[in-house]
């Protein structure tokens, strides 16, 4: 079965990060994507732009993000393939992150898949 990672985190928080401490950051998510490739888990995963970049197609046309008043923004995921609910969760506590941010786990039904 197929599990979305998506990681929530506050963007004001990483904002406040060095370059070089950023720089860092994604060299972790690189190792982490390293070792999902060699575990045969991944499927894909990327980040995404700030929040504020964001937009909402609605019945009353196009609106600009940021959305939800919230301290936390999806800030990037991965898609894996795992046998269980119990080994996605254990990858989703490898996952690289900030203090503070959190990594939910949500399976990706196979609609229409024989």
């Amino acid at each position: 079965m197929k599990y979305a990672l998506l990681i929530y985190g506050a963007e004001s928080q990483w904002n406040t990060l060095s370059e070089a401490e950023q720089m860092a950051m994604f060299e972790k998510h690189g190792a982490y994507s390293e070792a999902l490739v060699q575990a045969g888990l991944m499927v894909s995963g990327e980040p995404l732009d700030v929040a504020e970049t964001a937009k909402r197609i609605t019945d009353d046309g196009v609106q600009d993000g940021p959305y939800a008043d919230t301290k936390e923004q999806l800030g990037g995921f991965y898609v894996i393939e795992a046998g269980t609910l119990q080994t996605a969760l254990d990858w989703a506590a490898k996952c690289p992150r900030l203090p503070g941010d959190q990594i939910e786990v949500r399976p990706v039904p196979a609609y229409g898949d024989a």
